[in-house]
This record gives structure tokens, sequence and C-alpha cells, in this order.
């Protein structure tokens, strides 16, 4: 029960039924499933759930484990699948003398034959509260398959199916009965007996009607983006980096180069070396000898970091009732802390002091600080900070998500929070989804996923393209995708690169070719039209590493090697490039050369392959 592959399983269960034979214990509902069960005359089913529930947890703890190692996969090696516990002899008994009946740990499974013990390893030491949550949960489990087999209703027993799907994706266990005793448990009755029905299409006895053609389950997932990757890759992806055995995490190996900045401070906190406490002064309690004493260690750490606040300014705000602090603690001391002032009639709050003493620094402290505030004001429903920083206070400030653009209009915070000369006001807004003290966590778990997907991706091209050779007849450079197989690793061209080339290769193709032909009826292309003859020049393959003509672009062209305006561009300065390096500027060839490269870019804009 307390492993997701056992709850994710739960639905299945309850067309198949519990293993073990648990499922005789269940209620024997009627079609309707009114209030009262048909098996237990004056019994209502909850009624029923209530005293079974007290029974299972009055049984001795073998007893207990036995039921629940019914809903726990078997643990004794990695290769057995059995996904619960089987009683090697089913039972005969009646249901008291069963319940009588004394469990062994040792008793092996009827399914893989492995021993209970092997099963229920994982509950060893678990609280006999928890163990009393789960046995409640195994009741609710028998009672809906119990439900479903005997209700002969088919909408009916479509809402059993509807809840179980809501029950598996819980993250608490239901509550139990509602009054009418007050509008909120009236609102909570409608939602229960009006919009569960009306989600299932089922709205009274003899007033039923079919769900819309339109609406299927389909309709409800996710929609799938193109070269969305199955989750089922996803989950087996997080099942490897989250194996110890596979990838060693911080917990248990020393942290990487790479680790996080508050990797440290998120470690410490977990060991409880330190500590975090929201304090402040009060004129209306006793105070409070220790939080008084953290006070003075605060106004003492940001008197010494911030050397150029009058310490008497620090004092009275630090005192002040309407200031809090939180404060960071580690071994019984203040090492840092962030003063702040909330305004919630104005949705934000103004901190106005942040330190961390100087031989505790660069340890991830401040950011795990910044991090716990946050939280702190999520849960206080105030989503913005705003403060004034110095030179030196900015850069910290723009790493912990602040920025120099203010969204919260200035009617809101003129008045109300310390302006103060040469600095910068700064805002950081908040998003209530983010759990901030684990972000940095989650971003690295995220990388670690994207890496391992990347690596899958990989193995499955096995593919091997000859080298590129067009490097070395002269050209640069060339477009990513135009490199053999780069599209089959899954590698696209944004958006804005995607607009600048022709889409249609055909249309490419046709444009070229329209236009190499002007270039050669040019009555200036007459040097370039075939390669240079040694006879002619008997140097030229000597001063010319990469040479190229129009009568070797025309055959590049029928072998489609221009995929891209960018290679055929870069062959037609080529021709330009070689006859200038090596004939003299004053030359016939150059003059046809200058003309030539003028008319050839005059064709380029004209037929809208470059920028006019």
């Amino acid at each position: 029960m307390a492993e997701p592959a056992a709850q994710a399983s739960t639905q299945a269960r309850l067309q198949q039924g519990p293993s073990g034979g648990s499922a005789s214990s269940g209620p024997n509902t009627g079609s309707g499933s009114g209030s009262s069960d048909p098996a237990r005359p004056g019994l209502s089913q909850q009624q029923w759930a209530s005293q079974k529930k007290a029974q299972v947890r009055a049984f001795p703890r073998a007893k207990k484990l036995e039921k629940l190692g019914v809903f726990s996969a078997c643990k004794a090696n990695d290769s057995c699948k059995c996904n619960g516990w089987k009683n090697p002899h089913p039972p005969t008994a009646t249901r008291m003398e069963l319940q009588q009946q004394t469990a062994n740990l040792s008793e092996a499974c009827r399914s893989c034959g492995h021993a209970l013990a092997e099963h229920v390893s994982h509950l060893e030491n678990v609280s006999e509260e928890e163990i009393n949550r789960l046995l409640g949960m195994v009741v609710d489990v028998e009672n809906l398959f119990m439900s479903v087999h005997k209700e002969e209703d088919t909408d009916t027993k479509q809402v059993y199916f509807y809840l179980t799907e809501v029950l598996v994706k819980l993250h608490s266990a239901p509550t139990g009965a509602f009054t009418a005793s007050s509008s909120k448990s009236i609102g909570i009755n409608i939602e229960l007996q009006c919009s569960l029905p009306s989600a299932t299409g089922v709205h009274s006895s003899g007033e039923k009607r079919k769900l819309p053609e339109a609406l299927t389950l389909e309709d409800a997932k996710r929609i799938r983006v193109m070269g969305d990757i199955p989750m089922e890759l996803v989950n087996e992806v997080m099942m490897t980096i989250t194996d110890p055995a596979a990838m060693l995490g911080p917990e248990t190996s020393l942290l990487s180069a790479n680790a996080a900045r508050d990797e440290t401070a998120r470690l410490e906190e977990r060991r409880g070396i330190i500590e975090f406490h929201v304090i402040g002064n009060s004129l209306s309690q006793k105070s409070n000898k220790k939080i008084l004493m953290w006070l003075v260690g605060l106004q003492n750490v940001f008197s010494h970091q911030l050397p150029r606040m009058p310490k008497e300014y620090i004092t009275r705000l630090v005192f002040d009732p309407k200031h809090k602090t939180l404060a960071l603690i580690k071994d019984g001391r203040v090492i840092g802390g962030i003063c702040f002032r909330m305004f919630p009639t104005q949705g934000f709050t103004e901190i106005v002091f942040c330190a961390v003493t100087s031989n505790e620094q660069v340890k991830g402290y401040g950011t795990h600080l910044m991090n716990h505030l946050k939280e702190y004001h999520i849960k206080h429903g105030i989503l913005y900070f705003l403060t004034y920083a110095d030179e030196y206070a900015i850069g910290y400030f723009k790493k912990q998500g602040f920025s120099k653009d203010i969204k919260v209009p200035k009617s809101r915070y003129l008045g109300y929070i310390k302006d103060y000369e040469g600095a910068t006001l700064m805002e950081c807004e908040l998003n209530p989804r983010i759990p901030y003290t684990e972000l940095s966590h989650i971003i690295k778990r995220q990388k670690e996923i994207i890496k391992k997907l990347i690596e899958r991706k990989q193995s499955q091209i096995r593919k091997v393209y000859p080298g590129l050779t067009c490097f070395k007849e002269g050209v640069r450079q060339i477009p990513v995708e135009s490199i053999p197989g780069i599209r089959e690793t899954g590698w696209k061209p944004s958006a804005k690169e995607k607009n600048k080339e022709l889409k249609d290769p055909d249309l490419l193709y046709n444009i070229l070719k329209n236009l190499l032909a002007q270039i050669k009826t040019h009555p200036d292309a007459w040097p370039f039209m075939e390669p240079v003859k040694k006879s002619e020049a008997p140097d030229y393959y000597e001063i010319i590493r990469f040479p190229i003509d129009l009568k070797t672009m025309t055959e590049r062209l029928k072998n489609r090697y221009y995929v891209t305006k960018k290679l055929f561009i870069a062959d037609l300065q080529r021709v330009i490039t070689n006859c200038r390096e090596y004939n003299p500027p004053d030359s016939e060839y150059c003059k046809c050369a200058n003309t030539l490269e003028k008319f050839f870019y005059f064709k380029l804009k004209e037929s809208g392959l470059i920028d006019k």
C-alpha cells in the first residue's frame, strides 16, 4: 500500500479482487448502494466500514502485516514480479474464526514462494499509527471491490470506477462523514452528491442520460505535443537517476563541482546543523529571553556586515514590533538573517537588511535564507518583494530573482518603504507553485533527466555518416541542418532560421538553376566558365587551394549539392575571391570579376535570396 506501484494498480485490483482472499470480508451492496447494506440490516456502508476498520486495528501486529502484505509487492529480489502476498492456504473458516487466526511472517507466498516477511519488509519500522492508516485504506479498497462486483446497474458501477481513478490521485486519505451543520459541509455534500454524478453522466434514479458523444475519456487526457517523450520512458529514466546504485546523489557522496549554491545549506538543515526562525520583538507579550538574544545577535551581524548603516538605525528597525526577521541559527548562535516588513494591504514586503556573517559566507546560506523567506511569504499570500540594494548587493539580489523592472504600481509602495540615497530599487515576484527551498534540487534533477533522455536518443542512432568534404573545398561554414543525420537526432532549427530558408527544396533548385544560367550568359563570365588549365597557369593550383568555376557549380547543382542558399552563395563568392587572389588588381580578369560580382549580387537580391 505504501508504494506508488501498489497505489497505481488499485483500479485493476477492483476488477480482479485483492490477492489472498481478503475480499471476502467486504460489504455486500446491492443495486444503487443506498444508505443501508442488505447483508447487514440497519448498517450503512459507512457504518460497516467504520466497524471493519476498528476490527482490523485491533489485530496483532503480525496479523496487520499479513493483511497489508496482500497489497505489497515482493522485495526478495529485483527479478521477483509478485505484486502481492497470496495465502498458500485459502481460508475456509468463518469470518470470525478467520480474524482470530494468528499470522506467520515465514509463511510462503502461493505465487512467488517468498515469505510474507519479504513482502512487508518496508513496514518493519513503520509506526503503529501509520500501519492503522494503511489498514483503513485496505478496508476502503475491499469495500470498493465488493461494491463493483455486486452492483448490477452499469451507471452506478461507472461511478465506482470514476471514484477509483480519483482516489488513486489523492495525496491524503478521504475524510469521513459530512454533516449539514455548516455552510462549508453543505457545499462539500453538494460536490459529492451533484458534481460527481454529473461528471459520470448519472443524475438520479429514474433520470439517466448518456454522455454526449463529443465528450469521451480521451478528451480528458492531456494533449500530446508532437515530439513529446512517452511517460514510460520518463518514468524509466526517473528510476535510473534515483537509484543509488546507478547514480550517487548528494546524500551519499561528496558534493559535486557543479552542485547548486544552496546544496550545502540544504544538507546542513536536514541534519539539524542550521535552523531558520521568523522572530520579532513584541510589546504585547512577555519577552522571550532566547528571542531577545537572537535579536541582539542579528543587530550585531547587520552592524558588522553593513558598516555604512548607522548602528542606532539598525537597532531601531530590528527591535521594531512592525518588523520581523528570518534568523539563521547555527550551533545556537545567529550567523545571518533577513529583516523585513510586511504590508499585506499593499500586497508586498519590504526587505530592509540582509546579511550573513563574513566567516560563514560562500556556503549557500544567503540563497537558502532567501528561499525560506519566499516560502514564508507564499504561505501568507504576499507575492512581491521590494528592496533598495546598494552597488555591492545588486549582484546577490539578481541571483535571487530580483529585477530592476518594477511591476508593482508606484502608488502602492510610495510612502510605505524607506528610500535610500545611492541605492537601486529592485523587485522580486514570487510564484506560489514553486517550492523555492527545493528549486535548485528540482532543476538539477530535470537536467539529469534531460541528459539521460539525450543519451537514450543517441544510443538509438547507430548509423555512421561519412565526414564532410565541403570544408576542403573552401567552404568556411555551412548550416547545421545540412549536416547528414543531424535531423534524425531530433534537432530542429529555430523559428527565426527556419523562416530564412526556403522550405521547398525543388523551389530552391529551380531558383538557383535560373540564377546560374543568367550568370553564365553574362558577357564578363567567360573567364570563369571552366576550370583553369595547368598549361595556361602552371602554378595556379599551388596558389589557389580551393578552385571553383561555373562548370563545377553546374554539376554540383545537378547533383543537388546546394541544399541551402548559403552553400550556393559561398561558391559564387569563392569564384571571385580566387580570381582576385591569383591575378593583379588591374588585370582584365579582375575587372570581369568585379563586374560579375555586382551582377550576381543584384540577381540574388532580385530573387529574394538575400536581404535588399
